[in-house]
């Protein structure tokens, strides 16, 4: 046996109270532990990194362990046969939130976190189950736990980079991660003139050595003040912090590179994942012998589909890409996926690379979009030996960081199981509750079934609700699936910066970006694979890809994409960027950040700021105006098959008010 699961059901309760989802009825939620056991000489393992020195058991197999959840129908012959499994960002369970317009929480027990109900309405089975196994306890995140690596003779050793930005002063220490969520590779040596910190102002400036007696490998504990002396503080050696007692700089680039030690086998997260999803479709029972829960009371399933945001919908491209899609039997696993906002390429949990920081790190890898033909990111190639094109899922991409091909048409035509979709205007992390009304962030999924998950395509969740599986073929009120709506130098939506630059309306006091977030071409060579270089390398500046950006109105939104409803019928001009402060990297793009620059709002104000936007009373003379003009807009998208029909009342409800909060216009 080369793959061998246990799920351990801890805790099955009512969830929602016991609430009656409809025609699907009451739902359940089963939470525990699913134990893993896979055979690291099986084809169905190769390429998972370390896996040959992870320890082996009595029969040769490397066990693992990692949370799971899952709500399903109380009554499964009631429900739809289909699993949406969540990939959550960082183990987090994100899937409610977007999907049901529900409170972010990761214990979701009660009617609230139920939301509008969709999911349950259309009978989902919502999985979760822990993958990224290098996250700490902490805020009810799901823990998969991995085992270490070591070689024969000792703990396995090898150099780690990682950069730090400090926002606030003040500042001064840092987990050697990044991130207090994120478990460290261990610094095998605490003398800091065995490492190399260094810094500087800018990504492209030369690195300046921080000098070893005044930075060290050690943490901070905070205590309760003696005498009168204050809070007390004491710094304690650490090999998993670094600790500058002057505090880090605001806003300046840390790099720092070490001898790390006690790898985990991260690539087993890819594993679990498979076995869990194929476990719960098409096995009866468990290696103990219990019941598979989806298979209690006659239950079956039929379709199983996932979805990852961000970091995870870059990591179930690469879960497609590595040939996990395919089971140890050779079945297939999701039947569609849906990456969503994860912008370009794949990558299992590398943050990915922005204007200022991380730039030559191995966070972004091609292919940068479905298809065979499309242009790769580092210089090697690009083709999967893993993949068998018969076990890959249906597709829908939506986010703003693809890489378009100079031929795109021809490439989408090819790529007939795949469907990008563009959110015109939208940033990475808009509110999860706009119901529709600016459907960038969620507009795609509020639709019941489709035969894959996302492929018609639409704005916000109501598109991603609408596009989910088959039951919206069997459904026809749903119709067919939308075409891929993404910007295409053929028509020209998609244009250089400086045609871009000029089309942007001359806002009084708006600066705008003098570079896009290029790619550089980067070749890291073996190491790349494991997230480590054996010395930083620079990137230099001009070799790079050619970068394109969407071509935008005489308002300054974007043309071509999905328009969400706030975008056709705007009261402010929305952008995918938003410029560092002085002192803070300033003109450069922040992060993911996006902005909303107002419209002037009475014709007077125009005249006196010399704004060339129309104002808000040129177009809408009172609120009701409003109102009936983002109405207009959903009804639209409803006929192109891009937004349920349910959202359109909610999209006129957010409109309320003139939009308050999101825009806070005050006019009577």
């Amino acid at each position: 046996m080369t793959n061998r699961i246990e799920l351990s059901i801890s805790d099955r309760f009512p969830f929602a109270e016991g609430h009656e989802f409809g025609a699907v009825g009451p739902y359940e939620r089963l939470v525990g532990r699913a134990h893993f056991a896979v055979d690291p000489d099986a084809p169905a393992q190769h390429g998972i990194t370390d896996l040959d020195k992870a320890p082996i058991d009595a029969e040769g197999l490397v066990q693992f362990t990692g949370d799971l959840s899952m709500l399903k129908p109380l009554d499964p012959r009631r429900g739809n046969r289909r699993i949406f499994f969540d990939y959550g960002n960082r183990s987090n369970k994100r899937m409610l939130q977007f999907f049901n317009d529900a409170p972010a929480s990761n214990d979701p027990r009660t009617l609230a976190h139920a939301g509008n109900g969709f999911l349950m309405r259309c009978g989902y089975t919502v999985a979760w189950l822990a993958w990224q196994g290098d996250l700490l306890p902490g805020n009810g995140r799901m823990l998969l736990d991995l085992p270490i690596a070591r070689e024969r003779h000792g703990p396995t050793t090898g150099p780690v980079r990682v950069e730090y930005i400090a926002g606030p002063p003040g500042i001064t220490t840092f987990p050697l991660s990044g991130y207090a969520s994120t478990r460290s590779h261990s610094t095998v040596s605490l003398d800091p003139r065995e490492a190399r910190l260094t810094r500087r102002r800018d990504p492209y400036d030369e690195r300046r050595a921080v000098p070893p007696d005044s930075w060290c490998f050690a943490r901070v504990e905070g205590g309760v003040g003696l005498d009168n002396q204050g809070a007390e503080q004491a710094v304690i050696p650490s090999d998993t912090h670094l600790h500058i007692p002057r505090g880090f700089e605001p806003g300046w680039i840390y790099e720092v590179v070490y001898i790390g030690r006690d790898p985990l086998a991260l690539g087993l997260g890819h594993a679990a994942m498979r076995n869990f999803v194929s476990f719960l479709r098409y096995a009866a029972e468990d290696a103990t012998g219990r019941v598979n829960p989806l298979q209690e009371q006659g239950g079956t399933v039929e379709k199983a589909y996932g979805w990852g945001r961000s970091q995870t919908g870059r990591c179930l491209r690469d879960f497609v890409y590595r040939g996990f899609n395919a089971d140890a039997a050779g079945r297939k696993v999701f039947d569609g996926i849906l990456p969503h906002m994860a912008g370009a390429g794949r990558k299992m949990a590398q943050p990915p690379l922005r204007q200022r920081e991380r730039l030559g790190w191995p966070a972004i890898r091609g292919p940068l979009q479905p298809g065979r033909q499309l242009p790769v990111l580092l210089r090697r190639d690009n083709r999967s030996p893993h993949r068998t094109a018969r076990r890959d899922p249906e597709a829908a991409g939506d986010g703003s960081a693809g890489h378009p091909h100079p031929d795109l048409d021809r490439v989408l035509a090819a790529a007939r199981i795949s469907r990008p979709y563009r959110h015109a205007s939208q940033r990475s992390a808009a509110a999860a509750d706009c119901a529709g009304l600016f459907m960038g962030e969620l507009a795609a999924f509020r639709r019941p079934p489709s035969e894959a998950a996302g492929a018609r395509g639409a704005p916000e969740f109501s598109q991603h609700r609408r596009d989910l599986d088959a039951a919206s073929r069997d459904d026809r009120r749903y119709g067919p699936p939308g075409d891929s709506r993404v910007p295409r130098r053929a028509d020209g939506t998609l244009v250089a910066l400086e045609e871009w630059r000029r089309q942007f309306p001359a806002i009084p006091g708006v600066v705008t970006p003098r570079e896009p977030n290029s790619l550089p071409l980067l070749d890291f060579g073996p190491e790349a694979e494991r997230g480590i270089l054996k010395e930083p390398r620079d990137v230099v500046p001009g070799d790079r890809y050619t970068v394109l950006v969407p071509a935008i109105d005489s308002d300054g939104n974007d043309i071509a994409g999905v328009r969400a409803p706030m975008v056709q019928a705007p009261l402010g001009t929305y952008c995918g960027w938003n410029l560092r402060a002085r002192g803070f990297g300033h003109g450069a793009m922040h992060e993911f950040s996006g902005s909303h620059i107002p419209l002037p709002e009475t014709p007077e104000e125009r005249r006196m700021t010399g704004d060339p936007r129309r104002s808000i009373l040129e177009r809408y003379p009172d609120a009701e105006a409003y109102v009936e003009a983002i109405t207009a807009v959903a009804q639209q998208l409803v006929e192109e098959s891009l937004m349920l029909e349910e959202d359109v009342e909610r999209a006129a409800e957010a409109a309320a008010g003139w939009g308050r909060p999101r825009h806070d216009i005050r006019l009577k």
